[in-house]
């Protein structure tokens, strides 16, 4: 399995940027799809976006409507790191952020079944 490893976050104002990295190591094989869920005090983990990296879908990435054209993910094709650049982030935005890996396929790529591996998460808090 895949071992995974965030950082990047911080507290950060309303409006403001930050880029949130994920560090893979191990054996990466088994995955075709890396992605970001959150999770906010008292919710469940929710998807935030993913990038695939297998077939015909080799570098499409998918998300969430709360946070399209706000959020974008890329990946390091040599290290396998990805990033996930956080723009205009809202208060609503505040929650421990977890990098995935997995072999989703449409119908679960945006949930949590659909990955296999997960980081311990970093926490992004917005402020007013």
């Amino acid at each position: 399995q895949v071992q995974l490893v965030e950082s990047g976050g911080g507290l950060v104002q309303a409006g403001g940027s930050l880029r949130l990295s994920c560090a893979a190591s191990g054996s990466t094989s088994g995955t075709h799809a890396m992605g970001w869920f959150r999770q906010a005090p008292g919710k469940e983990r929710e998807f935030v976006g993913t990038i695939r990296w297998s077939g015909g879908s080799y570098g499409n990435t998918y998300y969430s409507d709360s946070v399209k054209g706000r959020f974008s993910i890329s990946r390091d094709r040599a290290t396998s790191a990805i990033y996930l650049q956080m723009n205009n982030l809202k208060l609503e935005d505040t929650a421990i952020y977890y990098c995935a890996a997995g072999r989703p396929i449409t119908s679960t790529m945006t949930t949590v079944g659909g990955y296999h591996s997960w980081g311990q998460g970093t926490q992004v808090t917005v402020s007013s």
